[in-house]
């Protein structure tokens, strides 16, 4: 312990002693009387600057190569195309931008290094160059805006009527799943309900709450149009599925939505990975807490004919515990048992 101290103790005074050379250095270039220093670091630094610039974009292509199957993960879903269209022709645009501003950037600093000989150059205006330098990024924005907005819009647009409804609950610290039954009709909830037994504040009052059933994971079928209803019953969480390009905020007292079409199953998606442990899944990308990390639940796509069979066989909430329409009205509880097959 003690010898690390030492040797960061003399590590800190070296620095010191370094700086102060440094400053001293400095303050003799301002004073111009020592030009020698003044060109000699200049011309370093300038070399410095195309080394990094070689090295620095090497490194970036080399690992952007390297490393793309590993962020770019493969779609499966309808819309997934037109996010990832959306997203490559935004990254050319401005990674061309980007490349070529850097390469003048760090060739001018070489190019325009201190010389004791250099003069400057006075240029006023230029009008022809600065309608050119708001036109261009004006247009190109726009189109990128409005290719933008295009996209949104399509993804956003109400489900299908046929769409397969799930609810997607969040709250600290994990997802609940409720499903609507053969009515294709999701029960109406009130976070005042909520309590040990209705976690989810479901009004079992309504006729429609039913024949609604939970899930431990989200079982869709591929091929068909899928809606999640989402909502917190909490703070600030967002559905993340990234095979399925799919994230939207859970916002508290403000349900959303996202709708979409699953185009891979499960099975097929681990076929075409080569790994059969892999599961596509919903993350939370809204920290929220020290629990943050725990929120992910598996997505499980099958076959349609799979799906039905799966759906068939679910309990509903009043199959799992009948007393959850134990202070409803007559009506509701006779409903009840009628589904219940009671």
């Amino acid at each position: 312990m003690y010898g690390f101290l030492i040797a960061l103790g003399v590590l800190v005074l070296v620095s010191i002693i370094w700086m102060v050379y440094r400053i001293q250095t400095l303050v003799s270039v301002v004073k111009g009387s020592d030009k020698k220093v003044a060109t000699g670091s200049n011309k370093v630094n300038a070399a410095l600057f195309i080394l990094f610039l070689i090295g620095a974009g090497g490194l970036f292509f080399w690992y952007s190569f390297k490393e793309f199957d590993n962020y770019h993960l493969p779609i499966a879903s309808e819309h997934g195309v037109v996010t990832d269209n959306l997203f490559w022709v935004t990254t050319a645009i401005t990674g061309v931008v980007f490349i070529i501003t850097h390469i003048l950037l760090f060739w001018f600093s070489y190019k325009y290094q201190y010389k004791e000989s250099a003069k400057a150059s006075y240029f006023p205006e230029n009008n022809k160059l600065e309608i050119i330098w708001t036109l261009v990024p004006a247009l190109v924005l726009t189109v990128l805006i409005v290719y933008g907005w295009k996209s949104w819009t399509d993804i956003t647009a109400p489900a299908p009527e046929n769409a397969h409804v799930v609810e997607v609950m969040g709250y600290q610290f994990a997802w609940e799943f409720r499903y609507p039954g053969k009515d294709q009709q999701l029960g109406k909830y009130d976070y005042r309900l909520i309590d040990p037994s209705n976690s989810r504040g479901i009004d079992f009052t309504d006729k429609n709450s039913l024949d609604d059933f939970p899930a431990q994971k989200v079982v869709i079928p591929k091929g068909e149009p899928v809606l999640f209803k989402i909502r917190s019953r909490d703070v600030l969480h967002s559905v993340f599925a990234p095979h399925m390009r799919l994230k939207m905020d859970a916002v508290p007292g403000m349900p959303t939505r996202f709708w979409f079409v699953p185009t891979k199953t499960t099975a097929e998606m681990r076929a075409e990975l080569g790994d059969e442990e892999f599961v596509y899944e919903i993350a939370c990308t809204e920290v929220c807490g020290g629990g943050h990390f725990s929120m992910r639940r598996e997505i499980e796509v099958v076959e349609p004919e799979e799906y039905q069979k799966w759906f068939a066989e679910q309990q509903t909430f009043i199959e799992m515990d009948p007393s959850l329409v134990a202070d409803a009205p007559a009506e509701i509880q006779e409903l009840a048992q009628i589904q219940s097959g009671e």
